[in-house]
């Protein structure tokens, strides 16, 4: 992505956001590249939603024993 220099002062925190979740953000001035933002850090903002999916699997019912407490709360 290409965004102008006055555009990049007005919403340079977007960018930044953007750059961060690895989108290539180039800033330019009538139309030349100037800079290109990019995260100093290489490691992953953002946690990988279910990376343990199928990994562990309960084996016995958790209600059990608890049943008619739980029928109580709702009655």
């Amino acid at each position: 992505m290409q965004v102008n220099l006055h555009d990049a002062k007005t919403n340079l925190s977007r960018y930044v956001e953007q750059a961060l979740d690895g989108e290539d953000v180039v800033i330019a001035r009538a139309g030349k590249a100037l800079v290109r933002l990019v995260p100093i850090d290489d490691t992953p903002r953002r946690r990988k939603l279910g990376f343990l999916q199928s990994s562990a699997v309960a084996t016995t019912d958790l209600k059990d024993g608890f049943a008619e407490e739980i029928s109580s709360m709702f009655a």
